[in-house]
């Protein structure tokens, strides 16, 4: 269950007809940092060319207060879903208000604002960037002009593993495979939205090799990210890292075993 409210304080900016950009930043107890990053993207005068979501994830602490400082539109789930749940919300509304354009960031500040203006321009293939128009833009780390940010060896270690996993069953390179700094056209996150198309309890690389065997554009552009300061990650320390790769590498083979299945099937149709 969500509660939608919007704020109504002077900060940020309102929802404008036409705008097509919906950035969301999905949030459970952010309260210290999301401030920050909501008055960086008003600085930055974000609210010009995007409307600004904040999916709060039944947070515990005075999140959702925070976010009423600021004139944006707020999602309050009752209780704590999941990131990928949050994230879904946000691609369902998306879809219902009819956006062309998602940018999603995390709360915690470790994307910068500045990722979202060059997103954005690659989503709409303004400077004729790629031969294609893109659906899915992931701000990587890994990119030679990319913002420096320590990553710690586990977490390499388990980047490393999905990179090899993405080249062996897409033959793509993708640097950053775990990059929640992601920029989606209307026609990924519609499909995101729809009912069992989403793994929202463990969104990673398993979507992204979804997207690019179902056809999907997927490209990788550098982005600057800053090392976080206040809370702690969702996969902070040594076990919760290793239980995770173990998850995501079953849901993982569970999608390529299915996708290779749908393949089969429709390739036996066709030849008849």
């Amino acid at each position: 269950m969500v509660q939608m409210k919007k704020t109504n304080n002077k900060r940020g900016g309102g929802r404008k007809m036409g705008k097509q950009l919906l950035i969301m930043i999905p949030a459970y107890n952010e309260a210290e940092s999301i401030g920050v990053v909501l008055n960086k993207m008003h600085e930055a005068g974000i609210n010009e060319i995007g409307d600004i979501l904040v999916i709060n994830d039944g947070s515990q602490d005075n999140t959702e207060e925070v976010v009423r400082e600021f004139k944006v539109t707020i999602i309050n789930q009752v209780s704590n879903m999941g990131y990928g749940s949050a994230l879904q919300v946000g691609y369902k509304y998306a879809e219902r208000k009819g956006y062309e354009y998602v940018i999603q960031i995390d709360a915690d500040g470790q994307h910068d604002i500045c990722n979202i203006k060059m997103i954005f321009d690659c989503l709409i293939n303004k400077e004729h960037r790629f031969t294609e128009t893109p659906d899915i833009i992931i701000g990587s780390r890994f990119l030679s002009d990319s913002g420096t940010m320590k990553v710690s060896k586990i977490k390499q270690l388990a980047i490393t593993f999905f990179r090899l996993v993405i080249k062996i069953f897409t033959k793509n390179n993708i640097t950053d495979p775990t990059s929640g700094l992601q920029g989606l056209s209307r026609r990924a996150f519609t499909y995101y939205s729809g009912y069992g198309n989403f793994d929202y309890k463990y969104p990673d690389i398993n979507m992204i090799i979804q997207m690019i065997m179902l056809g999907y554009n997927i490209k990788e552009i550098p982005a600057v990210m800053h090392e976080r300061k206040t809370g702690q990650g969702m996969h902070s320390g040594i076990i919760k890292p290793i239980k995770y790769m173990m998850l995501i590498s079953l849901s993982t083979l569970s999608i390529i075993l299915r996708n290779r299945k749908n393949s089969y099937i429709i390739g036996k149709e066709r030849a008849r």
